[in-house]
């Protein structure tokens, strides 16, 4: 009987490299939410998947950036810490991008495990601008290896998971064989009402809103939610809601279509608007909110 493998491959980037894309494509599930706008992602996400003799342990993390406030920073350590038990890091870029704008190269450089390169997006740019890219990467970050992918259309992932498959340890399954994330069910409730959120509204409005789930009843035939949806000043509230409840109502109908996918049965939906200020910088408030 062959040896089973098992190991952890984190996925590591800017915002809006494509991490999310990547891992809900390797899944072949809607693991991480996504959105045009830069930082969706806000915790350390895991996503496993599973075959007979191999289990990949994938982690998407938010986009590593200079924090501002006291959550981007709880945010950046989520990505140090997926750091500590890698045994393959996949390091993200968009193929548009130059190498001087990753202010957090030499990190990169310092890790001991493998790292694989992954110049994404390379749908969006001509041969010859493909080549002069790889060239400048390869100069500046000496990977274990080097791919050119398309995580959105799914372009040289197989071979690049054929390459993690065989990279990985020896090592008996870290989750068992029926799990496909580390991630309670309240959790993906929240994401997909914050997806929407981030889509519907625009400037702050999505960066100052975090979802709570406060009521959860799996019923046979039905789940019934309740949840709050926290801003941190009246005026957002005022903005969240809309006129007449229109914003709020148009948040639960999106959010309801997802919920009911996800869990493959009716979804009762009810969501309230409450102001807890300045709550992105409070330390003991985001610790209760998760995000330690």
């Amino acid at each position: 009987m062959s040896e089973h493998k098992a190991g952890f491959v984190n996925i590591i980037g800017k915002p809006n490299a494509g991490k999310s894309t990547l891992m809900n494509h390797f899944l072949g599930e809607k693991i991480s939410i996504i959105t045009p706008k830069a930082q969706t992602t806000r915790h350390r996400i895991m996503g496993i998947l599973n075959s007979d003799d191999f289990q990949i342990v994938y982690s998407d993390t938010p986009g590593i950036i200079d924090p501002a406030y006291q959550l981007q920073k709880n945010m950046m350590k989520f990505v140090e810490s997926s750091l500590e038990d890698a045994d393959i890091v996949l390091f993200l870029v968009d193929i548009r991008d130059e190498p001087e704008t990753y202010n957090f190269l030499h990190k990169i450089k310092r890790l001991e495990m493998p790292v694989y390169l992954l110049l994404n997006k390379i749908d969006l740019v001509d041969s010859e601008k493909l080549l002069e890219q790889k060239e400048i990467w390869k100069k500046e970050v000496e990977a274990n290896a080097y791919f050119e992918i398309s995580a959105k259309q799914g372009i040289n992932t197989e071979s690049l998971l054929q390459k993690i498959k065989d990279q990985l340890p020896e090592h008996p399954p870290y989750f068992s064989k029926d799990e496909f994330t580390d991630k309670p069910e309240r959790f993906f409730v929240s994401e997909i009402i914050r997806e929407k959120i981030f889509k519907l509204y625009k400037k702050e409005i999505p960066y100052s809103c975090e979802v709570i789930v406060d009521e959860f009843i799996n019923e046979a035939k039905i789940l019934h939610l309740s949840v709050s949806i926290l801003v941190e000043r009246t005026s957002q509230r005022i903005i969240m809601i809309g006129k007449g409840g229109s914003m709020l109502k148009k948040v639960g109908i999106e959010a309801r279509k997802d919920l009911e996918a996800f869990f493959g049965k009716q979804v009762f939906l009810q969501t309230y608007v409450k102001v807890e200020k300045d709550w992105r910088k409070n330390k003991s408030k985001l610790e209760r909110l998760g995000y330690n």
